[in-house]
């Protein structure tokens, strides 16, 4: 009888032991959780102590109510911390005013502690003192930058664009541009002439319209009205930073179909390069110009009709499975072996280009190149003023130069230049500059272009130019001719 009276004994001291220990484990579970009113009372008019019926003595772990996302209590004990309280607990258990209810005012309305709007790029958030609080963010549009802008003699215009109202600089220059700088020993490749580099070429190509060593015009000239129906329009890379496969697929589309005199007009896609170019590549989280010509020269693209651009759903760095294979089919020459992942078309060609090579950084020689075989490709440093560029001829302004640094602030992408101007300045001297097309769709900017300083080298635009021969033969033409012939 004394045996069992003492196992007992023991189990009964083992349950409570279980009991305290579950209980304190649940106190201190209590004790860790984030305070709820730390910014501010949410919702003070709201019912939760009284919906539930009352108020508990002392402390009551289980005399909780659902609030927002968690619980807030109504025990006497959440009192000695105003870390977990109930919005209407002082009311409607002890008779008084709550310890501290904010309330903000914009537009005439009145805000509640801890409610939030958002400013551009930047949340505010009501303060318990009846302050906003306001992130300190620079935005990518900024009124007092286009003001200024337009309110200087800077020889260009600024404009608001919706697609980047809301943005931060930083996301703009994370999600808008996309091109890595070119590594040292990139940097450094010689600069070629085209006019020797030709006929090196594996498959010589159609003889061009201009002599190479014609003298360009010093006034203007645009490729897309000496070559009409060969130069493609602008694109819209949207949020993700890939204008390293953008300006690469626009430059060789350019290329091609001048090379095959209107026979082969692509418009190659992006897309192909975002999701298959993955050797050491980035997709929409950017990637390098380098690495695209040799994924060009080596897999070859399909056109943007059987591979359609994508924007990125998720996040910016989302890439997309590979939808498109080739392979050799001899004289370096690659089949596609997949359909094209669009049902628009059937025309699953690929399109390939011969190594790309680097233009002297001489402005002439650079005119002399467009001129010649058409469009080139060219690095930009951009500014945080040229997101709100809409026209004229662009230069970096200092309008930024007296506001923080982290509003002063600038990225690389690539672009293709398709020509060159003069225009007169007001003082009567003139200005000189580069036609250039963006992938930020129609709508910003000249239509999708812009203008920027020549022979100035603005915005590094001169320091790094590149030039491609697409790989197109006689018998490609035919097929080409063949194909359109059949629509």
């Amino acid at each position: 009888m004394k045996l069992l009276l003492a196992i007992a004994v023991v189990l009964l001291l083992v349950v409570m032991e279980g009991m305290a220990a579950r209980g304190t484990s649940r106190r201190t579970k209590r004790e860790l959780m984030s305070p709820l009113h730390m910014g501010g009372i949410r919702d003070p008019f709201g019912s939760y102590c009284e919906r539930r019926g009352g108020c508990c003595p002392g402390r009551d772990d289980q005399c909780t109510v659902p609030y927002l996302d968690t619980i807030c209590y109504c025990d006497l004990f959440c009192n000695r911390t105003v870390s977990d309280c109930c919005p209407d607990f002082w009311g409607h258990c002890l008779g008084i005013s709550p310890p501290f209810i904010g309330t903000c005012e914009r537009n005439g309305h009145k805000f509640l502690s801890g409610q939030t709007y958002k400013d551009n790029c930047n949340l505010c958030t009501c303060g318990t003192t009846g302050r906003w609080e306001c992130e300190q963010q620079a935005c990518l549009i900024e009124r007092d930058l286009i003001q200024g802008v337009n309110r200087g003699n800077y020889g260009w215009r600024a404009a608001n664009y919706s697609q980047f109202y809301g943005m931060s600089l930083d996301e703009g220059l994370r999600y808008r541009l996309g091109t890595q700088r070119p590594s040292r020993t990139i940097m450094n490749m010689n600069e070629i002439w085209p006019s020797s580099f030709r006929s090196t070429l594996p498959n010589p190509t159609p003889p061009l319209s201009s002599p190479a060593h014609l003298t360009p015009p010093s006034r203007y000239f645009n490729a897309a009205e000496k070559w009409p129906g060969k130069i493609h329009e602008p694109l819209d890379q949207g949020n993700c930073a890939a204008s390293w496969a953008f300006s690469t697929a626009a430059v060789a589309s350019d290329r091609i179909s001048i090379q095959s005199m209107g026979h082969m007009t692509p418009q190659l896609s992006p897309q192909n390069l975002i999701s298959c170019d993955t050797r050491n590549q980035g997709g929409c989280a950017g990637g390098r110009i380098d690495g695209a010509w040799w994924y060009l020269r080596r897999r070859g693209v399909v056109t943007e009709e059987c591979y359609p651009f994508s924007a990125p759903q998720q996040t910016p760095a989302e890439v997309g499975r590979c939808m498109m294979q080739s392979r050799s089919v001899g004289r370096g020459k690659r089949q596609a072996t997949a359909r094209c992942p669009s049902t628009h078309t059937y025309h699953n060609d690929i399109y390939q280009s011969t190594p790309p090579y680097r233009l002297s950084s001489n402005e002439k020689e650079i005119m002399k190149e467009i001129m010649n075989n058409g469009p080139v490709q060219a690095i930009l440093e951009v500014h945080e003023d040229f997101f709100v560029y809409k026209s004229g001829i662009y230069k970096h302004t200092d309008v930024s130069s007296t506001k923080p640094p982290h509003h002063r602030k600038h990225n690389t992408h690539s672009v293709r230049i398709i020509g060159w101007g003069e225009e007169r300045n007001y003082d009567g001297t003139m200005k000189k500059y580069w036609i250039a097309a963006n992938s930020w769709g129609k709508n910003w900017g000249e239509n999708g272009y812009f203008r920027i300083a020549r022979g100035e080298n603005e915005c590094e635009i001169e320091a790094f130019v590149i030039g491609v021969w697409g790989r197109v033969t006689m018998e490609d033409m035919q097929n080409h001719h063949h194909h359109n012939r059949r629509k």
